[in-house]
């Protein structure tokens, strides 16, 4: 029997368990005792530690453009997810909601200076985050086949603060830094803590959510600290739909078993979602310290999928057409040797339900069967699975003789994600087909020894030379397990037409599950010095070599030149990669979506190394290749505006994502079935991850911050500007035209937040303006095009009243205004989607709040 208590579940739930009955036994006296107010704190808050292996740097110090994010910019916007949590804050991350997209609904990709959400290197105090289990084989065109990590499972709780690099820094930290750095900063107080208790719904009425968090730190000895921190969340599903066409139809037609709306467009319902963070350090000794962090993540997701038509959905319901061109029944024998004479030759006309041949001959015959006796309205499966994310990171690190300082860690971390379907049927079983399936489950593992050392080095310059070096060795793992035997068992009616396994995500069959592993190991060289009091220069060269496609060697150097006293100039140029995942290299999986004919077909993702992938132009996957520039101008005046503005230029060569889909001879299915894959005749096309083009993206960040007194108070006023541009330079034949269209314009083109935070006494009042520019749209990814999915404002209204020095409550709105986008008037007939589904403020409109903090 399989199991999925790893030694890395047992370790991590283990320590979590210790650290919460420690704090325990130890809140009582901690509690007594006043939260201490310290400056040096709040300073810290503007360095960051991503960017630079020297000293660390300031936002205004750095050569490189940084966004710090503190934990109190977090706790003060309405949402509740960290994705969403990060697009308020940086001005080059996106996300959009995902209605019905796959496995996108359980970990929503996020782009960051407009590339995939693959291309973003996430650390958690400085250490590499584990990628999750979960591959996006639909991500709204940018994101198709992304397999990134999952920061959903990091609570707002556990954080100090939240650093973002933006910039190309694989010369530095290796793999997936192509766009830039998240380092998640976790919170390591010795004291003191907070309850939050938040509820939240949208003015339609749906989507109830309620949060609970809170956060304690402890002492550990003398000298040390623990850090805990807890979050648990639900909430309810979203609808912004219509009634589809052909639904509408045969209601209209007396089919009164349809529902109304058939399919659902709208947020999926989060039936729990749990988050555990543990943070502790311990000094060993003056100069040497030991450190030890984790978390323990599970998420269970459900939403709505595609409505199958009980007229012409393939492989159910669908028996061709006659000599006039009729939509036929498709009808199953049951006696086992054909002997039952079933027809096949009833036309559905407007309501086949009505049809005396199909009363007489199927429904009152035991012999003959059809789907519409058990679903006479069809159904929509309901989508959704378990995502169970864990980790441990453990090391010391600390200063030895002649100012060489060490950190030593190992780094375990493991994804996990288990899928589930329902309201759906294995057609071929027939009338003994369950309603319910564990399709599979996916699990990508990591395991990372980080070997770093700095030293400062007096070589006649303004400043010591700052050299860092360092080795890594990671090992990786993906797996895949079975579902149950049902999702994607060949049952007796497979012979007749009908299809096989868990319709709308078959199971992964017994023979098609396995592990792959690979490992990979780095060395690297930093050095950074003022050569001038006003002139620095950085440089990094980082050599890898994978156990899988060989080795790479990328380099960096970067500057900052202070002109002039409250203006500097800084640059960088960088060569980078991001290495093809196992998951991308090795993953079978099928998911239902749009045929360009408006139909629902079942499209097989096969490894590009597969022999039918190879026919039809898959090769073995090579790294993607970047060249980047950035070139910016840091003002910081005494009056207290602070503005940075960065100009960015990324040429990515050999980008890997999903073809579109191939369609599939008779030969092709054929082939896939003398391989052994029984299933292959209820595929429509195939696709396969693929090195199939090149882009060049560029764009600007403006960010600006200013305070003032006013109004008997204090107000911070902060700027938040992005523009972004993508072209497609080189594509195959694999990539089509539309794609093309949403790789370069499904993002907003601007996107800008301006925010006023006034404090006054015991009031504070928050309100941000946000505008997301115009995109294009391929809706249902079915060559369906939206030229146009207009530009919008939405605004976003917060106060806060501190009731005691310990008690504040909050009440809030998102997107205040209850805005919109543009209705979908040209093809929301087909799926019943009322709104375009990528739209950048989503689909749900406004959202409120009411959230309270205990602070102790």
């Amino acid at each position: 029997m399989n199991t999925t208590l790893s030694l890395l579940t047992k370790n991590v739930r283990g320590v979590l368990a210790a650290s919460a009955a420690f704090s325990v036994m130890a809140t009582a006296p901690v509690y007594a005792q006043e939260a201490e107010e310290s400056a040096k704190a709040e300073d810290y808050e503007q360095i960051a530690v991503v960017g630079s292996r020297a000293a660390p740097r300031s936002v205004a110090d750095s050569a490189v453009p940084i966004d710090i994010i503190s934990d109190e910019e977090f706790k003060q916007q309405g949402a509740t997810d960290m994705v969403s949590m990060m697009q308020t804050v940086v001005p080059s991350f996106n996300v959009n909601d995902q209605p019905i997209n796959d496995a996108s609904t359980l970990v929503r990709p996020a782009n960051l200076r407009g590339m995939a959400s693959d291309h973003t290197l996430v650390l958690v105090n400085g250490k590499r985050r584990h990628r999750s289990a979960v591959i996006t084989f639909l991500g709204g065109g940018l994101s198709d086949g992304a397999q990134g990590p999952d920061i959903s499972v990091i609570p707002a709780a556990a954080l100090k603060q939240v650093e973002v690099l933006r910039d190309g820094a694989a010369a530095q930290y290796g793999s997936d830094a192509i766009a830039g750095v998240i380092n998640f900063v976790l919170n390591d107080a010795s004291e003191g803590g907070s309850f939050e208790a938040r509820y939240g719904s949208y003015y339609e009425g749906d989507g109830d959510m309620i949060q609970l968090s809170g956060n304690v730190g402890l002492p550990l000895s003398e000298n040390g600290f623990i850090n805990l921190s807890a979050e648990y969340r639900t909430a309810d599903d979203t609808s912004r739909s219509i009634q589809r066409d052909d639904a509408a139809a045969l209601i209209a037609a007396g089919n009164t078993f349809v529902a109304d709306p058939a399919q659902i467009w709208g947020s999926p319902e989060i039936k729990h979602d749990i988050k555990l963070f543990a943070n502790a350090g311990v000094e060993l000794s003056d100069t040497s310290e030991a450190y030890i962090f984790g978390n323990f993540a599970e998420r269970e997701v459900e939403g709505g999928f595609y409505y199958r038509n009980p007229h012409n959905r393939g492989g159910v319901n669908d028996g061709g057409t006659n000599e006039d061109g009729e939509q036929l029944l498709l009808v199953g024998d049951l006696t086992g040797d054909m002997s039952g004479n079933c027809p096949t030759d009833i036309v559905v006309g407007d309501n086949v339900l009505e049809n005396p041949t199909y009363i007489n001959q199927v429904a009152n015959n035991p012999d003959c069967f059809a789907f519409n006796e058990m679903l006479p309205g069809g159904f929509t499966p309901r989508f959704g699975g378990t995502v169970t994310d864990m980790s441990l990171v453990f090391g010391t690190k600390g200063e030895l003789e002649n100012d060489i300082t060490y950190d030593v860690s190992l780094n375990l971390g493991q994804n996990e994600v288990d899928f589930a379907i329902s309201n759906t049927i294995n057609p071929s079983l027939g009338p003994e087909t369950p309603f319910e399936f564990s399709p599979g489950r996916y699990t990508q593992s990591e395991q990372t020894l980080d070997i770093d050392f700095t030293k400062p080095f007096d070589v006649g310059l303004y400043e010591p030379l700052f050299v860092a070096t360092g080795f890594q060795y990671r090992n990786e793992s993906y797996e895949s397990f079975a579902g149950d035997t049902a999702s994607y068992e060949i049952g007796p009616l497979a012979t007749q037409g009908f299809g096989i396994g868990s319709n709308g995500f078959p199971g992964l069959a017994a023979n098609s599950q396995g592990r792959v592993s690979r490992n990979n190991i780095a060395l690297y060289i930093d050095a950074e010095a003022y050569i001038t009091e006003n002139f620095m220069l950085a440089g990094a060269l980082r050599y890898e070599d994978f156990s899988d496609f060989g080795d790479t060697t990328k380099g960096k150097i970067a500057f900052r030149w202070q002109a002039l006293e409250n203006i500097a100039f800084r640059g960088a140029f960088s060569t980078g990669f991001k290495a093809p995942t196992l998951g991308q290299s090795n993953v079978r999986n099928v998911t239902t979506a749009f045929g360009t004919d408006g139909q629902l077909i079942d499209r097989a993702t096969l490894p590009p190394t597969d022999p039918v992938s190879q026919l039809k132009g898959g090769e073995q996957l090579t790294p993607e290749e970047s060249e980047s520039i950035t070139f910016g101008v840091v003002a910081d005046f005494e009056n207290g505006l602070f503005i940075t503005a960065d100009y960015y230029n990324i040429e990515l060569t050999d980008r890997i994502s999903t073809a579109s889909g191939i369609a599939l001879t008779e030969e092709d299915i054929a082939t896939l079935l003398a391989q052994g894959i029984n299933d292959a005749s209820s595929f429509s096309e195939i696709s396969f991850f693929t090195n199939d083009f090149d882009t060049t993206t560029e764009g600007v960040d403006v960010v600006a911050n200013y305070a003032m007194e006013m109004m008997g108070g204090e107000t911070k006023f902060s700027l938040a500007y992005n523009w972004t541009s993508t072209e497609v330079d080189r594509a195959s034949e694999n990539i089509s035209d539309f794609r093309i269209r949403m790789l370069e314009d499904n993002l907003p083109a601007v996107r800008y937040s301006a925010t006023a935070n006034h404090t006054n006494g015991d009031w504070r009042f928050l309100a941000r303006l946000n505008y997301y520019g115009s995109i294009f749209e391929d809706h249902l990814d079915s060559a369906l095009p939206i030229d146009k999915v207009g530009s919008e404002f939405t605004v976003d209204l917060e106060v806060a009243y501190n009731f005691t020095e310990e008690l504040t409550v909050t009440v809030g709105a998102k997107n205040a205004f209850d805005e919109y986008p543009d209705e979908n008037t040209q093809y929301a007939g087909i799926a019943g989607s009322l709104y375009p589904t990528t739209s950048p403020i989503g689909i749900n409109g406004g959202f409120y709040y009411l959230r309270g903090v205990y602070t102790f």
